[in-house]
């Protein structure tokens, strides 16, 4: 594989570094002139139409978020979500720049906090801890062939 020039990694970096600060000032993941010269490039490596990405099973670095907003000049929501509910139970905006705010429930559910005093998880606690209870149409009624 050929190495790049310093001329290339250079103007890669300015315009990285350029969209990342634009990124804290104003949440805009596009560029102008960086999207089509540098950008479009990084972004035909997945077919050049993606419109947003979704990342949930655990917490997405600062780094790695910022990181791809920027070169894919796309958005990034996060998502919590549990099997009972079919995927998505919480999910972020598109304007959302900190990286672990999953955002409020879906329109379709309702959710709410109980306590387990058992497991020493209250409500009241600072933050508030206990088991999730979510109600809506798009929660399972149960599990296929399992009656318990």
């Amino acid at each position: 594989m050929e190495r790049e020039s310093a001329y290339t990694r250079w103007i890669f970096n300015k315009a990285l570094n350029t969209k990342l600060e634009q990124l804290k000032e104003t949440a805009e993941v596009t560029h102008s002139v960086y999207d089509k010269l540098i950008f479009s490039k990084i972004k035909e490596i997945l077919g050049g139409r993606v419109r947003f990405f979704i990342t949930g099973g655990a917490p997405i670095s600062q780094e790695v978020m910022d990181y791809i907003k920027v070169a894919f000049s796309t958005p990034m929501l996060q998502a919590y979500g549990i099997t009972e509910t079919c995927g998505f139970t919480c999910c972020s905006s598109v304007w959302e720049t900190r990286a672990g705010v999953v955002g409020g429930p879906l329109p379709c559910l309702k959710m709410k906090l109980r306590d387990i005093p058992a497991l020493g998880y209250l409500t009241t606690d600072n933050p508030p801890r206990g088991e999730v209870l979510v109600k809506g149409n798009s929660v399972f009624k149960g599990y296929f062939r399992n009656k318990e």
